[in-house]
């Protein structure tokens, strides 16, 4: 599955986790310690946030490891608030529209995990988006399909309830089908200002995310898994938590799906 960092605090230049670490986001392409695949090679993305409301984002096909651009972007980049993903397909289509981080307005969205039985359950679960959302569906991952969904069920008034309903409605689809492969989301979205992450697991064995505070508290990182080998100073988020990041604080408390 897919490998993602997402960054808030004092701007920072992407490659100082993109690309520098040890066990950098590229490293982790080519050789994940703790994905469910060691190679995450198909497609790659970059989402920040500027002096704009909305942010910027840069996605290709190619694997992060050998795409000279995206050593480029994060040299010169620096924000306060980034999303970076580097993504192993579940089993749709590897094209720039498959790839994360997603955006619509000022959201961004970058997912790791599966919708069980997607292939089968893909046409129902697509018809709950609404038509005034459906001309974001660009791609035909069912990350972009929870994405538009949160958007449907009240990202902007209320994201920890947004997703709660998001994946209640998609377990009850799973149900209703009688879909024994799990919904595994471990995912993180933010309107440019918040970070939001969750990880969850119908079965309660999420995909892995870690958290770090900076020692001079200057900014907090969200990561699939650590940067580096030195393991002391980052913390693993139980399965079944939402977390949320602040430019003051870094939280978690118990996630349940909506009934």
């Amino acid at each position: 599955m897919c490998r993602w960092i997402a960054y808030l605090g004092e701007p920072m230049f992407l490659e100082d986790f993109v690309t520098a670490p040890r066990q950098s986001l590229v490293v982790q392409s080519r050789s994940s310690k703790e994905a469910r695949s060691a190679v995450n090679g198909d497609g790659f993305g970059l989402g920040w946030y500027g002096d704009r409301p909305n942010p910027g984002t840069f996605r290709d096909v190619r694997p992060a490891w050998s795409d000279e651009n995206l050593l480029s972007l994060a040299h010169q980049i620096k924000a306060r608030l980034f999303f970076a993903h580097v993504r192993a397909s579940t089993g749709t289509a590897t094209t720039r529209a498959n790839c994360h981080p997603f955006h619509v307005g000022k959201w961004l969205f970058m997912h790791n995990g599966k919708i069980g039985g997607w292939d089968r359950l893909r046409r129902r679960i697509e018809s709950a988006i609404p038509d005034e959302l459906f001309p974001h569906r660009h791609g035909t991952t069912d990350s972009e399909a929870i994405f538009l969904l949160m958007m449907a069920n009240g990202l902007d008034a209320d994201p920890p309830q947004a997703i709660a309903r998001t994946l209640g409605y998609v377990e009850d689809v799973m149900r209703d089908a009688r879909e024994s492969e799990p919904l595994r989301c471990t995912a993180a979205f933010s309107d440019g200002e918040t970070i939001y992450a969750v990880r969850y697991a119908s079965t309660g064995k999420p995909e892995t995310l870690y958290t770090r505070q900076r020692r001079d508290n200057s900014g907090r990182l969200l990561v699939s898994e650590p940067l580096d080998d030195g393991r002391d100073d980052w913390l693993a988020v139980p399965p079944q938590s939402l977390v949320t990041v602040t430019r003051d604080n870094i939280a978690w408390r118990d996630f349940r799906v909506a009934a």
